[in-house]
């Protein structure tokens, strides 16, 4: 053991690198000087410097005994025995300058991984501490701190770099001097009184924003109002990030490459309580809350129901109090901003961050070096042989920190997510060398990693850019994860009591591999020991519906970017093939499909085999993905462990597509609930149905309806300078533009609803229904099918709309750029939403779920969730139609002896004779609908699908009718909120309890 004697020399000088000293030291003493007043500075020997610290070797056990000195008769002792990391004697030394205490000199001794720090301490008269209250209050502040919360004095980085060591959060108790004024300034939270609030906004429209309080405009009024809201959503967070520590609890990481936000604002206030005193109080000063909202841009860092669907789990985590950690990528650019030019789709780059994000939280002392490409050498340790990956590419991921707050509750968790930064060593060494060109390329080339949501796969670049996508921010998460196990924890026998993880899709998969090398190499487990970790920790859900959309990567391409994990995955598929041969024999087929290597021309992994092995459950997304994971996907795996396959159907928030998008029928709600408890317990909703009979409920739910509508209506006019009816039935399909989402079956349905009314007499116009059809959705860059629907859908809209003889009987239109914040407006105002995928094409379809939560009555298919809705709110209070998914396959074999009917070939023709131009442009559309091409069957369902409009339109006629259907929708969505999905999940796969935050 070696130790060290420290004595004062000069006081008020910084303390700097004290854990990490240069490299090149020379034999002479090194000066290290602490960082407060009246604390003396310390000097050792270089040839006895302590060992570079690690940030995951953080204080696991903490000891404090106060002792008496034998030589020091005026001074109080104070010896500390912690485990060594960063940043350690500065949290302690600075413990000691709060309480004013001055530090008279001290001793330090190594043991392996712990440091012995003796302090002799006096109060601020210089005297001894002798009163035993005083004692255990400087003992158990010292404790406090060295613990601190998950991120305090946490820095990981290479040990030849500086060190940013974040200031701990103490818990002051009863103390003097500085700890007293301290308190007394830090002793309550923010006030929400209108003058509190005030103050706070024009606080930083000065100091935050730069602007005089005298003159600042809409959106610099939205940056200060950002602001003073997020100070109190710190309050919680750190609040609930304090009580998650100390009680320990086990916790859920939430692994998820896509995060659709949108607006967070409104919803944030919402949950936090104070939406109405922040809109008083800027009524106030002159500015209107919903105008001040309308400044914040999307956060749009997913694409459809996956990136939603994560958001929302976050949203319900949050309110039910479990302990979560989310984990992503904080792409530069979102998903890409569409433009509609004559009718065709354009991309731009969604540049979301070009006025900053206030809520988001740059932890630049949280990085952690990720790596790639390189060798894979074997060393030996202990006498046993191991693996060592050595890089050939080194960048680091800095964590930014978005806090999520529940409803009802103090509790705020965490998203953290992940940007790539270049290593600072690299650059160093290539401007160091003159090399700036290189420095430059590979600050780009680092940064690119988390810069594109979804980069085009369709070359070798395009494939490794988002198989090093996935890797970073997978790395980064478990490093992060391992990090703050340790913190407190030594055995990893406990991991699987502390830690699960849960894969949302395949994209995080590469997780397994990665926590196996941890395991393996890092911390020298053996296999036994670390694959039966992997096998309690992991849960998997996947939102894939065929084979085709199932995940590989390429063996080359995973050797080359990640060759230590290839090896890992090879020996998982080696061990797995052997003990599945005792259990089904040489059944070579089967071995040959449930392999994790798909052999071939082009050699592949197959993500979602390696997620089924290593995880102990997987998930569907409702009852019948769940049954085509059993039956077709996955059944060699079903068969081998039914045990694993379970399902929970996804679900929404209702603060958001409630609460925040239609405040009007949430103000309904609670009146006729008498309560608004709902917001929590979405369950009470059922209650909605003892009224659905109620006139007077009749007509305030169609009062509100008409103003969603007007709303809608305004923006429709904005946006196109489109008038239309608010007597008309609006007819909604809002979702990703996809074959077997069958947008154009609407089309279809559309042209043939407009020839219908031309070839009319005036007499039978007066007696149709009118329809404003709303169309929106993007399609992927490289998707001309998609795109060509888009286009097809304006040149219809350009004919109908400006068709004298129509009217308002018809009009069709396109939302551009369809995101969070407009389907917000959309989905409030709409009367029927379509939901047509072909059966069995869609997991789930949470969609469906925000325009029932409002109200509006669909039109679908047997598909995804509908089934479980038909349950819920019965089929006479909606419109099914088409072929059940058992049908389907049957139907594809009948191929050109299946007969379509007149109707449908009619506007197929329509369009090939070029009734709305563009005649040798949409061939290949048509192409693809007719004959034994039509294989998401539109011309087999398209009679059913007229039929179920016509159903539509004379069940709007009679009001009384379809505002009871409205009600009885509303009243039948709580079983799909994702408060009931996570619910699910916490108890039946997670195993996780609520650990509600007491203050």
């Amino acid at each position: 053991m070696a130790t060290l004697s420290f004595s004062p020399i000069k006081p008020n000088t910084l303390f700097s690198s004290f854990l990490f000293p240069s490299k090149n030291l020379s034999s002479r003493p090194i000066i290290y000087t602490l960082p407060h007043r009246n604390t003396p500075p310390l000097t050792f020997s270089a040839a006895k410097r302590p060992p570079a610290a690690s940030a995951t070797n953080s204080s696991s056990s903490v000891t404090v005994e106060t002792v008496s000195p034998e030589n020091d008769a005026n001074s109080t002792v104070f010896v500390i025995r912690a485990r060594n990391r960063t940043g350690l004697l500065q949290v302690i030394t600075r413990v000691f300058n709060i309480l004013g205490l001055s530090v008279e000199k001290a001793t330090v001794d190594f043991e392996e991984d712990y440091f012995v720090m003796t302090f002799f301490v006096t109060d601020s008269r210089g005297n001894k501490i002798d009163d035993q209250k005083s004692l255990e209050s400087i003992n158990k502040a010292l404790i406090d701190a060295i613990d601190g919360d998950d991120d305090a004095a946490l820095s990981v980085a290479p040990p030849d770099r500086g060190v940013v060591v974040r200031k701990p959060r103490l818990d002051f108790g009863e103390r003097k001097g500085q700890a007293e004024r301290m308190l007394g300034l830090m002793d309550v939270f923010l006030k929400n009184d209108p003058i509190s609030l005030q103050k706070d906004i024009l606080h930083h429209v000065e100091y935050t924003v730069a602007r005089s309080r005298f003159s600042f405009d809409d959106f610099e009024a939205y940056q200060a109002l950002a602001h003073s809201v997020r100070d109190r959503l710190i309050e919680r967070w750190h609040d609930t990030l304090i009580h998650f520590k100390k009680e320990d609890p086990k916790r859920v990481y939430f692994l998820s490459l896509e995060f659709l936000m949108g607006r967070s604002l409104s919803n944030i206030v919402i949950n936090l309580g104070i939406r109405d005193q922040f809109a008083d109080a800027l009524s106030q000063l002159g500015f209107d809350f919903e105008v001040l909202a309308e400044q914040e841009g999307d956060a749009c860092l997913g694409n459809g129901g996956l990136a939603r669907l994560s958001a929302c789990q976050m949203d319900s985590l949050a309110t039910l109090d479990y302990p979560a950690v989310g984990y992503g990528l904080r792409y530069q650019y979102g998903l890409f901003r569409q433009v509609i030019v004559d009718g065709f789709q354009h991309e731009q780059p969604d540049y979301w961050l070009n006025f900053g994000n206030p809520w988001e939280i740059e932890r630049v002392h949280i990085t952690y070096p990720v790596k790639f490409y390189g060798t894979v050498t074997d060393e030996f340790l202990n006498g046993e042989k191991c693996k060592v990956w050595v890089p050939g590419e080194m960048v680091e991921a800095v964590a930014y920190d978005n806090p999520i707050p529940g409803y009802g509750t103090r509790n705020t968790i965490n998203l953290r997510l992940w940007a790539a930064k270049p290593s600072d060593q690299h650059d160093m060494e290539s401007f160091n060398t003159g090399d700036y060109v290189d420095a430059v390329v590979n600050r780009q080339r680092a940064e690119s990693i988390s810069s594109i949501l979804y980069p085009d796969d369709r070359s070798y670049q395009g494939k490794e850019l988002r198989l090093k996508q996935q890797y970073f921010f997978v790395s980064a998460s478990v490093q992060d994860i391992f990090r703050r196990f340790k913190d407190t924890h030594k055995k990893f026998d406990e991991f699987p009591e502390k830690v699960a993880l849960q894969l949302n899709d395949t994209h995080p998969s590469l997780a397994i591999a990665e926590v196996l090398r941890v395991l393996l190499d890092e911390e020298h487990l053996s296999w036994h020991r670390a694959w039966d970790i992997i096998c309690k920790i992991f849960s998997f859900t996947t939102h894939t519906v065929s084979p085709e959309g199932l995940e590989k990567i390429p063996v080359d391409l995973l050797g080359n970017l990640l060759p230590r994990h290839l090896q890992i995955i090879y020996d998982i598929n080696f061990n797995f093939v052997e003990e599945l041969k005792k259990m089904i024999g040489l059944d070579y087929d089967r071995l040959t499909r449930m392999s994790i290597v798909e052999e071939g021309a082009v050699k592949n992994i197959r993500m979602a085999n390696l997620s089924v092995i290593c995880s102990h459950s997987v998930n569907g997304v409702s009852r019948l993905h769940s049954e085509l994971l059993r039956t077709k996907l996955f059944k060699d795996f079903y068969d081998l462990w039914p045990h694993k396959f379970q399902y929970k159907t996804n679900g929404v928030t209702q603060r958001r597509w409630i609460v925040v998008s239609n405040p009007s029928l949430c103000a309904l709600i609670s009146k006729w609930l008498g309560t608004e408890a709902w917001i929590r317990d979405i369950d009470l909703l059922i209650g909605l149905r003892d009224y659905a009979t109620n006139a007077e409920l009749h007509q305030e739910w169609k009062m509100v309806k008409k103003v969603n509508k007007i709303r809608l209506a305004e923006y429709i006019e904005a946006m196109s300078g489109l008038k239309v009816s608010l007597d008309a039935m609006f007819d909604v399909q809002t979702k990703r533009i996809h074959e077997y989402k069958r947008q154009l079956l609407n089309i279809l349905g559309i042209i043939h609803r407009y020839d219908c009314i031309k070839n009319m007499d005036k007499n039978d116009r007066k007696k149709v229904v009118p329809r404003v059809c709303i169309i929106g959705g993007k399609a992927a860059p490289g998707y001309e099918i998609a795109k060509k629907i888009i286009k097809l859908c304006h040149v219809v809209a350009e004919r109908i709309n400006n068709d004298n003889d129509i009217g308002d009987l018809l009009k069709l239109v396109f939302i551009p750029d369809y995101n969070v914040s407009v389907a917000e407006m959309v989905i409030p105002g709409a009367d029927l939403s379509q939901h047509l995928s072909t059966a069995g094409h869609e997991a789930s379809g949470t969609g469906s779920m925000k325009f029932l939560m409002n109200g509006c009555l669909l039109l679908a298919t047997a598909d995804g969730s509908t089934i479980e809705m038909v349950e819920e709110i019965g089929q006479d209070n909606m419109f099914l139609f088409g072929a059940k998914a058992h049908e389907v396959v049957a139907l594809r074999k009948k191929g050109p002896t299946l007969k379509v009917p007149l109707q449908f070939s009619r506007v197929v023709r329509m369009i090939r004779d070029g009734h709305f131009g563009f005649e040798d442009y949409f061939k290949s559309l048509c192409d693809k609908i007719e004959g034994t091409s039509d294989y998401f069957l539109l011309g087999a369902d398209f009679m059913s699908y007229l039929e179920a409009q016509a159903a539509a339109d004379k069940a709007f006629v009679d009001e009384e009718r379809w505002t009871k259907m409205s009600i009885l929708s509303a009243a039948g969505s709580g079983r799909f909120s994702s408060d009931r999905t996570i619910q699910e999940y916490a108890e039946n796969t997670w195993d996780i309890q609520p650990c509600r935050c007491p203050f």
